[in-house]
């Protein structure tokens, strides 16, 4: 029963989003796929695995335990503030530590998710801005 009730919210969540891609302006500017594809192919796939979902469930799903739970609301926290704190941190430093903090809960010893957040945040950067030219937020250091 539980599937059915997330492969339904998976359903409202994908009708949602389609909604509000298709409320996105474009601009006389913008190229021949427009702004507008991008959101409406990530609410099609997730409308369709939500159906999947609802249609198939599993017999007997196994639910986390509390601690797993928690851990959960920790990195969807993680994630939130991460939205938040890009534009007054930066792009590297906010990936950085929104990237380290991740795959140290996810196992990995402190300092190698130390150096993966780093290694994560500047090669991000290095590909997106200086090589591809798009724009990242600024911090607080310019960069």
């Amino acid at each position: 029963m539980s599937d059915r009730i997330f492969g339904v919210v998976g359903i409202l969540l994908a009708i949602g989003f389609a909604f509000a891609a298709l409320a996105i302006e474009e601009s006389f500017l913008s190229d021949a796929v427009g702004p507008k594809a991008f959101p409406l192919i990530i609410a099609a796939i997730l409308g369709l695995s939500s159906l999947a979902i609802a249609l198939k469930p599993d017999a007997s799903p196994a639910w986390p335990s509390l601690g797993r739970l928690a851990e959960i609301l920790a990195a969807a926290v993680v994630m939130i503030l991460y939205a938040e704190l890009l534009p007054e941190l930066g792009f590297i430093i906010a990936t950085c530590f929104a990237a380290g903090y991740l795959t140290w809960r996810l196992g990995s010893g402190f300092l190698a998710s130390v150096a993966t957040g780093v290694g994560t945040s500047v090669g991000i950067y290095v590909i997106f801005h200086l090589v591809l030219g798009l724009s990242l937020a600024r911090g607080p250091l310019g960069f």
